[in-house]
């Protein structure tokens, strides 16, 4: 599908859930602002010429319609990628999630009095219970166990010890788990979440381009995520005692001053460090100091 202008117009689908909230506020900054009659609407629309249908649905089913075709590109996480063994070209990595910019961990974890250290102290027969049996099969197939392994539905860390032996689950922090008295063994899998395509949708130049266009708009808001722009006046004898307190992604910017009275220079830093850095700036002699929020980095 395609606008008048040749233009092609991909079909679009985001995660429903978890990660539904900070995927919109993504697009919002990526100036690809998503517009739908309420929140319970599962089509969406981005006044945008790349980018045609949009559906939300759950992340669990998004690998398989991708690659059966029904969509061009969709947002889901490498967890559910692995679980449901879908064929898709992935095309980078989105390092968000829902409460942090951390991939979360499927962990296997057991109670907390258990003697076992990692997966393979699990006896023959043990119980797990995961809402990914595919990838729990494979792991356990690894480390030599059998495993009864049985699908669960959710409260998975609350089946330990009547329901199940031991769980198969994803966490960011590993609170909950924590919290309900079990210890991790063993990481499974570290999922992050993924911006995935179509292989014949890829395989098409236009589409193919207009999906690493998006890419580029998404991946700029994630790099100046937690960044901000320094610039600052500086005379030619203190230049270098400044330079030496930044912390620059890059080689700053440095302009000479009209007059010959100095230099401005500017760069990229983290903020958690402005607190610190610019009373250092100051005293090396830095004067005017800006700081500047960025709304996306475009390497």
């Amino acid at each position: 599908m395609s606008d008048v202008k040749g233009q092609p117009k991909l079909r679009l689908v985001l995660p429903k859930g978890s990660l539904e909230r900070a995927t919109f506020e993504l697009f919002e900054s990526a100036d690809l602002g998503i517009v739908r009659s309420s929140q319970v609407d599962y089509r969406a629309s981005i006044d945008d010429p790349r980018v045609g249908e949009i559906r939300i649905l759950r992340p669990q089913e998004i690998p398989r319609y991708v690659a059966d075709g029904l969509f061009d590109i969709g947002i889901t996480g490498r967890d559910w990628i692995e679980e449901t063994d879908s064929k898709v070209e992935t095309l980078g990595e989105l390092n968000y999630s829902k409460n942090t910019d951390n991939p979360i961990k499927m962990v296997l974890a057991v109670a907390g009095d258990s003697p076992a250290v990692t997966g393979k102290d699990l006896p023959h027969g043990v119980r797990v219970s995961t809402e990914y049996p595919h990838i729990t099969s494979r792991f356990f197939a690894e480390c030599g166990v059998k495993a009864e392994i049985a699908l669960s539905y959710g409260a998975t860390e609350a089946k330990i010890p009547e329901i199940a032996d031991a769980v198969v689950e994803i966490t960011e922090t590993g609170r909950a788990l924590r919290a309900a008295g079990l210890k991790v063994i063993d990481t499974v899998l570290v999922s992050r979440t993924e911006l995935i395509a179509n292989p014949v949708s890829y395989a098409d130049p236009e589409k193919q381009h207009a999906m690493e266009q998006i890419l580029t708009l998404l991946n700029g808001v994630l790099e100046a995520r937690g960044k901000v722009l320094l610039k600052l006046n500086v005379s030619k004898g203190q230049l270098s005692a400044v330079l030496a307190e930044l912390p620059s992604m890059r080689s700053p910017t440095i302009s000479e001053l009209s007059g010959d009275v100095g230099y401005a220079v500017e760069t990229v830093v983290p903020k958690s460090e402005v607190n610190v850095l610019i009373p250092a700036l100051k005293d090396k002699g830095a004067t005017d100091i800006i700081e500047l929020a960025l709304s996306k980095i475009v390497h």
